[in-house]
């Protein structure tokens, strides 16, 4: 498994994951229990989208597509 996204905002997240289910992949949602244990209080502790190795390019463009700011790899 490859990380392909991290944020603490949930907006971003749930537009991250519908972007990639949209491109045909099964994003896996990491630390959303831990993030959210303090309601968000802690913002080192984020929300990663993880893929399959495999799929890790196809995510990384689908998400660079929709989003303006991400870096490039």
């Amino acid at each position: 498994m490859i990380e392909v996204f991290r944020t603490n905002n949930p907006v971003e997240l749930n537009f991250a994951e519908n972007v990639l289910r949209q491109a045909g992949l099964e994003p896996i949602v990491l630390d959303s229990e831990t993030a959210g244990a303090y309601a968000g209080a802690l913002p080192f502790i984020k929300r990663r989208i993880m893929v399959i190795d495999e799929e890790a390019h196809q995510a990384r463009s689908a998400l660079k597509a929709a989003f303006d700011d991400l870096p490039d790899d």
